[in-house]
């Protein structure tokens, strides 16, 4: 699913053409702002919100088939007409939410009561980052919780999906397998500073795709040391994990956990 800097990405994209903008058509969940000001797009770890003048929200999530775009009025789509789940017209420019599986407007307030947003942790490409509550929250999982499990967890950081969790995990050295416990305040923080620090490297100007240092590598040689990358289904939903078993040291559990 898209990562925390692709919906920054796209958030920054709808602002720029929506934000301010009255919405002169919409379609599916978004027909009763017509009439309605775009206030302001902005995105929360992997959700992405637009804020109407009404107070209402309209809540997109695109997991790992939906997409945003914007085009002129009357300039031909990318994708068929048929799996637009959402458009929004505003003046010359109409957003089109493509294949996004939630999409809905929620109702002024219904956003502190949400099931999803409501327990979010802070946005890890929020700046001012906010290291104390990240910390505290990832204190309050069991310590036996592994670092790789951890930075997925959205309500402890929201935003750091499989790319940012291995590259960060690599570049601080420590194994996927680690548990919270074994890291002190200062290099949790420095973990999370270092996926953060990354993450907004990447949203600068476009000079083709960074070099990763372990993501998808597997059995190709660690750049820093020479050791083939090792790779393994981690967490309930068995994420891929990536690592460098020289330079990440550390035990590995079975491919059950």
């Amino acid at each position: 699913m898209p990562e925390g800097d692709v919906l920054y990405r796209t958030a920054s994209t709808l602002q720029r053409w929506l934000a301010g903008r009255e919405v002169t058509d919409a379609t599916t969940a978004a027909k009763a702002m017509v009439g309605h000001t775009v206030e302001k797009v902005e995105a929360n770890g992997k959700h992405l919100l637009i804020r109407f003048d009404s107070g209402h929200v309209l809540h997109t999530h695109l997991r790992m088939t939906g997409s945003w775009h914007v085009y002129s009025t009357g300039e031909r789509w990318q994708r068929p007409a048929n799996q637009a789940r959402v458009t929004l017209t505003c003046g010359n420019r109409v957003a089109v939410c493509f294949n996004a599986p939630i999409v809905e407007l929620l109702e002024p307030g219904a956003e502190a009561n949400h099931p999803s947003l409501s327990g979010l942790g802070p946005d890890i490409l929020g700046r001012p980052l906010h290291l104390d509550e990240i910390r505290t929250r990832a204190r309050r999982r069991p310590p036996d919780t592994r670092l790789g499990e951890l930075l997925l967890d959205q309500r402890v950081v929201a935003g750091i999906g499989n790319i940012w969790r291995c590259e960060a995990l690599f570049l601080e050295g420590r194994n996927p397998w680690a548990p919270v416990s074994s890291l002190k305040d200062d290099e949790f923080d420095a973990l999370v500073s270092t996926a953060a620090r990354i993450m907004h490297e990447s949203l600068g100007p476009f000079t083709g795709r960074p070099e990763r240092w372990v993501y998808r590598r597997t059995g190709r040689p660690c750049r820093r040391c020479r050791t083939p990358i090792k790779s393994r289904g981690q967490g309930e939903q068995a994420r891929t994990a990536y690592w460098c078993p020289t330079c990440q040291p550390g035990e590995v559990s079975s491919p059950k956990g």
